[in-house]
């Protein structure tokens, strides 16, 4: 009776420790059962920590299984048909337990269903050895991965930094490139007219206007139109008009917002010359200095139908046509510093000059190439292109010998002056000291080094002919802002700028009486 109580107490204990997947077995001796259970429920707590590790650092250890393994385990047959029926007759929890041990898919174990505790020791022994076995495996799969993983790595920033060094040498080279390759593009390019050479008989009708013999007639309308920041400029063209209104011919300066885009300002010269057309009944003659002869070129070549009875000529004066390298220069995408260049431009052009960024693009050698392509010049109005070179020489940046100046006829004269001193003319000459011809002389200078091109100082030479034109080259050295200032002191032998202009449009005279006569 004492030995019945405590067999069921320790099989009380025993099912405690299993909980549902403990079986009740048939003890023999009470110290070998207590000590076959304590190896029981060690071995279960043992499996079940080995299980938890495996499921933290390899879950996936059935994809290196490449067949099942059967642990074939002996089958006792110990196992009265008392003893089943007791088994069953106390619960499902054995039945349970011999389910589960009879086959575990986790661990690709098959054991037979009508295993005993002794089948069940066996399979508890097997599976801390298989996978005791396995545990290398898994170390080397992980030591593979991390290789793997690292190897990715140095590659993807080998890759990088291959790729920001490529991005930085691209970026330097498109630097100092800059517009090597398209400078003088309008020479090269397949299909352009040649330009015919007029330097000596403007030479000729400048000798002679000297000498006092005008031969501008009054039958047209003289349009000056003024080029990049003119209005921020009031002396532009200023001169020029009084010599030619003095004269007795009919002069305007446009009025154009010189810091507009270039479609913008044809748009507007359209109109302009329209109104000076059916106001007066005359042909107007277009002189355009800089990107005012830029301006008139793209209203002719948009509106050639509606201009091509109303204009009778075009000179284009120290006029980028092709295009310039400052530009360029300036707004190139892809080189060192782009974006900030780009935005210091437009802080200057659009916040502090009220103006927009596409004057300054309309004149980079990608935007005038893409427009020369699709608008031609019409051929029945005569082109004449007007270019010079600015003087690097270190006098001009030490002295600035040409300054500009101001005839101001409203501003009363002091009595000390006797009026041969200031008074030219009907107007009162005032310098003001603006140093343009230092700037221009560095600037040119600076595109001499760099390219080796001949310029006057923001244009170059050759960028300034037009295909097809008839082109003047003076020896004189002039920059780019001497044709719309003049100089305070001028030597007696060399022409101002409103005696080169007048010279300019003579020869654009005389170029369409000769095309109306071909005709």
């Amino acid at each position: 009776m004492g030995d019945a109580q405590t067999r069921n107490e320790l099989y009380e204990i025993a099912s405690v420790a299993h909980g549902d997947t403990l079986q009740i077995f048939n003890i023999v001796s009470p110290m070998d059962e207590i000590l076959t259970h304590l190896l029981a429920l060690t071995g279960y707590i043992a499996r079940r920590f080995v299980r938890f590790i495996e499921d933290l650092i390899a879950r996936d250890v059935n994809r290196f299984l490449t067949d099942r393994i059967i642990v074939p385990l002996a089958v006792c047959s110990s196992y009265s048909s008392q003893n089943r029926q007791r088994s069953v007759s106390e619960g499902s929890s054995s039945s349970r337990f011999c389910t589960t041990a009879a086959f575990n898919s986790r661990n690709g174990l098959l054991v037979d269903r009508t295993s005993d505790v002794e089948t069940i020791y066996s399979y508890e022994v097997a599976s801390p050895i298989f996978h005791g076995l396995m545990l290398p495996l898994y170390g080397l799969q992980f030591v593979q991965r991390l290789a793997l993983c690292s190897l990715r790595h140095c590659f993807s920033c080998i890759e990088c930094a291959e790729l920001h060094l490529y991005n930085i040498i691209s970026r330097i080279r498109k630097t100092l490139l800059g517009s090597s390759d398209d400078i003088g593009w309008l020479q090269t390019t397949p299909g352009m007219p040649p330009v015919v050479d007029g330097t000596a008989r403007f030479l000729e009708l400048l000798s002679e206007i000297r000498n006092g013999e005008h031969k501008l007639p009054d039958s047209f309308v003289y349009l000056l139109i003024p080029g990049l920041f003119s209005n921020h400029g009031p002396l532009y063209f200023v001169g020029t008009k009084k010599f030619f209104s003095k004269m007795g011919l009919t002069c305007h300066i446009a009025k154009i917002h010189s810091e507009a885009s270039v479609e913008h300002n044809a748009w507007k010269l359209k109109e302009y010359v329209e109104e000076l057309y059916w106001g007066s009944g005359k042909r107007v003659m277009l002189l355009g200095h800089s990107k005012g002869g830029v301006d008139a070129a793209a209203a002719l070549s948009i509106y050639c139908n509606e201009l091509k009875d109303k204009v009778a000529g075009l000179a284009l004066a120290q006029s980028p046509y092709g295009g310039t390298p400052l530009a360029s220069d300036f707004l190139r995408d892809g080189q060192v510093a782009d974006k900030e260049t780009r935005r210091i431009m437009e802080l200057l052009i659009c916040k502090i000059i009220k103006g927009d960024i596409r004057a300054l693009e309309d004149l980079t050698y990608e935007k005038r190439k893409e427009f020369i392509m699709n608008h031609n010049l019409p051929e029945n109005i005569p082109i004449l292109s007007f270019h010079s070179e600015a003087q690097v020489a270190p006098g001009v940046l030490a002295t600035m010998t040409h300054i500009a100046h101001a005839e101001l006829p409203w501003l009363p004269l002091p009595r000390s002056w006797t009026e041969s001193d200031t008074v030219v003319e009907g107007g009162r000459r005032v310098p003001v000291v603006i140093p343009l011809s230092a700037v221009m002389a560095l600037c040119a200078l600076h595109l001499q080094l760099r390219y080796g091109e001949k310029s006057d100082g923001l244009v170059t030479c050759r960028d300034a002919e037009v295909p097809g034109s008839v082109v003047v080259r003076p020896k004189q050295k002039l920059d780019h802002g001497w044709m719309v200032y003049s100089s305070r002191k001028k030597s007696a032998g060399d022409p101002d700028a409103c005696e080169m202009c007048e010279a300019i449009l003579t020869l654009l005279v005389e170029l369409g009486m000769k095309m109306k006569q071909v005709q």
